[in-house]
């Protein structure tokens, strides 16, 4: 008999827990779809401030937190938190801190419109906390399913980072990209290329964030992807013209009830079992 196909979901916002966006709502039916198609999921998300976390019943999973990530030489404490979404049978691991998440009431933008500063870091701590998080957890994914460009830097981090890595959990995973309309015009802090560093990425991996806005994000988590996923009708129109050149499976839009059924298929083309 044949484990079951491990799906990871990596989502920069999912409801209830935020507002019904058309990114928050896939990060809501997706995962219970590929739940449903008999695959194994785990879903995460940050713990963004405006999460009511007694609302939500939110609770510290304290054997997964108390690790410290260093960024720009400074330790970051690590906070695993966890909920369920009963209705669908599905459980939500948030990653948090205090000065990236939960002190921060707002998503990626202040009440102002202005873009956070800490944005940068947030991207950092995000990726890499899911990483170490699910390294915890001891659960090998078959298939990683990003979301929203605070999900960006995943791709490269599996596909480099972790390679050299002693352990081998993600050595066969397949990483998929989802592209949505979520463009900003904001560049990050000058510098971002080395607060993301990790062992195993050298020049040719950091060229892309030099210059750290949307495209350069975007652009380099589409070359170190295995597929991509677009999920608006429309997105950045370079971005759009860099797909054609990208020789990547691509799941074009779809506009149907059926996207949960179709996603899943087309996990499972990257998948010699299922083939």
């Amino acid at each position: 008999m044949t484990s079951k196909t491990r799906v990871l979901f990596v989502h920069q916002e999912i409801a209830p827990y935020l507002p019904e966006t058309p990114m928050s709502l896939i990060g809501r039916y997706l995962p219970q779809a590929t739940q449903d198609s008999g695959k194994e999921i785990r879903i995460f998300m940050p713990r963004y401030g405006i999460i009511n976390e007694r609302r939500n019943q939110l609770h510290e999973v304290i054997r997964l937190s108390g690790m410290n990530l260093i960024i720009n030489d400074t330790d970051h404490p690590l906070i695993i938190k966890v909920a369920s979404i009963q209705k669908a049978r599905m459980q939500i691991y948030f990653i948090d801190n205090d000065d990236f998440f939960s002190k921060k009431k707002c998503l990626t933008r202040e009440e102002d419109g202005s873009f956070c500063v800490e944005n940068d870091n947030r991207c950092i701590f995000f990726t890499r906390g899911v990483i170490e998080t699910v390294k915890k957890l001891n659960w090998s994914p078959d298939i990683i399913h990003c979301h929203g460009w605070l999900s960006a830097l995943m791709p490269v981090y599996i596909k480099r980072a972790m390679s050299v890595r002693d352990n081998p959990l993600y050595n066969e995973s397949k990483v998929i990209y989802s592209i949505y309309d979520d463009a900003f015009d904001e560049t990050f802090a000058a510098g971002f290329d080395k607060r993301m560093k990790l062992q195993g990425l050298n020049a040719k991996d950091l060229k892309y964030f030099k210059e750290a806005n949307y495209v350069n994000l975007t652009k380099a988590a589409i070359d170190y992807s295995d597929g991509i996923a677009i999920a608006s009708p429309h997105i950045h129109p370079e971005i759009e013209e860099y797909l054609k050149s990208c020789n990547k499976p691509i799941l074009p839009y779809q506009e149907t009830e059926n996207y949960g059924q179709i996603c899943n298929e087309f996990y499972d083309s990257f998948l010699p079992n299922q083939q």
